[in-house]
């Protein structure tokens, strides 16, 4: 596309870092910083509802909430989100990255409040009302993740865009740290209130009114970070890739990035009536060209982070439950509620710390160097190995002198996790596709993610009731799997949207499928 391209787009591509990379990253990388605080701080507080609202004797074991509540409870921001993803996807390409970006982050902070708001008569009340407004958070969040990716690779250069998507979706790495901290601070500054526990039954209804302030305090904090971004979202330009080949403004595509870029740029009017006449130009997304251009890329994508997200989430959620069963988190009869999510927080805080935020970082230093489908392939193959080397011995790591072991692996599988294919799910879609179907078909390969994530969420509760060992084994064929399916993903360093979408050959009058 090297004479062919517009120039505006090539501006971009050649473009040396600046600030407005780092505004963009900044930018784009709060929303994630919410959105990985918002998921991941209900594994924090559900110890502490069952606590709460279901400390009588029942059905199911007292002080922890029933199976089908703590499914719901953890789940239903899943649901939520793959609703989100697909929706607000298709409408980034429909109405553009912008104008779509404001709404999501909205609903974000009102749910988020609303969340911790939460409200009823009895304690199925509260856990309905609670449900309810994480499944519309989730919604939100899930507009999220295709908008930002999309934005990002459309604002970055080619030489650096990896580091670039990469760095946003890194701040996940910081909104999981931040839950952990706000946990412990929040569950410090209420704990010293209650006496240790003498009895079982008095661990289990140690419980004073304050305690229902802290789950309410931890969940409505999303919405502080989502808040402050929000204005400066609002006066992003809409990216010169959707104005200029989807809305086909050449005018305003070239004054937006002359502002971005500090140039004067030109406006190619011509070219783009030219590409718009095309009619190989205009396929659609159920269209048979998709499908021979695109259709396996479309398929690696949704099945690698789909198997990615199996594994990843059931990590995150239950490592709660996976402490206890080694015996690095004491029984919850020797502590009072507080002093147990205390506890639980610290152990993720310092998972957060030691594996999963390194991890991210190594990313964004070397994809635009080692490439996607290197990363992707190397991170599988780790995850694969350490969740075999944590489950086939898992009796020998229950033993106390080896407890510290088992956290030790099992914290190299979360750094290879982010660096590896967490990252690189991500990544890819936003590069692959063209600028018309961008937003939709990442969104399509994050929903496929989230109902990986369901499956772990759903899965791995029923599965921890049937043995850790169990469970283990089968996230590590999950990790397999998606080390196999990484093969259908191309490799995009390096090279344009442009070249990876085929929308190069498209404006030279020619086609390509875009090989393997």
């Amino acid at each position: 596309m090297a004479g062919e391209q517009l120039k505006v787009l090539n501006a971009l591509d050649v473009a040396k870092t600046q600030w407005y990379h780092f505004t963009a990253i900044v930018i784009a990388g709060m929303g994630f910083f919410t959105d990985a605080y918002d998921l991941f701080c209900i594994s924090l507080v559900t110890k502490l509802l069952g606590r709460i609202y279901y400390h009588e004797e029942g059905s199911h074991k007292p002080g922890s909430l029933p199976s089908n509540v703590a499914a719901a409870v953890n789940g239903v921001a899943f649901c939520g989100t793959l609703s989100g993803q697909l929706f607000f996807g298709w409408l980034g390409d429909k109405m553009g990255r912008k104008r779509v970006y404001g709404m999501t982050l909205m609903l974000m902070v009102i749910c988020s409040i609303a969340s911790g708001l939460s409200f009823g008569k009895d304690p199925k009340g509260v856990m309905a009302t609670l449900c309810f407004f994480r499944f519309w958070l989730g919604f939100g969040i899930g507009g999220d993740y295709p908008l930002s990716a999309t934005i990002m690779s459309e604002y970055a250069n080619k030489k650096t865009r990896g580091a670039f998507i990469a760095a946003v979706f890194a701040m996940q790495g910081f909104g999981i740290l931040a839950g952990g901290m706000v946990a412990i601070i929040v569950a410090a500054a209420f704990k010293a209130q209650y006496p240790a526990p003498i009895y079982a039954v008095d661990a289990i209804r140690s419980t004073g009114p304050e305690a229902d302030y802290v789950w309410r305090i931890i969940l409505m904090f999303g919405a502080v970070p989502a808040a402050v971004t929000y204005y400066w979202r609002m006066k992003m330009p809409e990216t010169a890739r959707y104005t200029a080949l989807v809305a086909k403004n050449a005018k305003q595509a070239a004054a937006d990035m002359s502002k971005v870029l500090q140039v004067d740029l030109e406006a190619e009017q011509g070219k783009i009536e030219r590409i718009s006449n095309d009619k190989g130009n205009d396929f659609g997304l159920f269209s048979s060209q998709f499908v021979r251009r695109h259709g396996l890329h479309l398929l690696g994508t949704t099945s690698t982070w789909f198997l990615l997200d199996i594994a990843f989430y059931s990590q995150n959620l239950f490592q709660k439950d996976i402490f206890s069963a080694i015996g690095w988190i004491p029984k919850a009869e020797t502590m009072n509620a507080l002093e147990e999510v205390y506890k639980i927080a610290r152990a993720q805080t310092l998972i957060a710390l030691c594996s999963t935020v390194p991890g991210y970082w190594f990313t964004v230093a070397l994809i635009d160097k080692m490439g996607r489908f290197a990363i992707q392939l190397m991170g599988f193959f780790f995850m694969t190995v350490f969740m075999f080397a944590l489950a086939i011995p898992y009796h020998h790591w229950t033993l106390p002198d080896n407890r510290i072991g088992f956290v030790v692996i099992y914290s190299f599988t979360f750094f290879f996790a982010n660096f590896g294919p967490n990252a690189t799910t991500f990544v890819v879609p936003a590069e692959i596709f063209p600028a018309r179907l961008r937003s939709t078909c990442h969104g399509i390969s994050a929903a496929s993610g989230k109902a990986g994530a369901m499956v772990g969420a759903f899965g791995f509760l029923y599965l921890a009731d049937t043995g850790v060992k169990r469970a283990l084994i089968i996230l590590g064929v999950v990790n397999l799997l998606g080390m196999l399916f990484t093969f259908l993903v191309p490799e995009a360093k390096g090279k344009s949207l442009e070249e990876m979408s085929g929308e190069a050959e498209e404006e030279n009058g020619t086609e390509r499928t875009i090989p393997v």
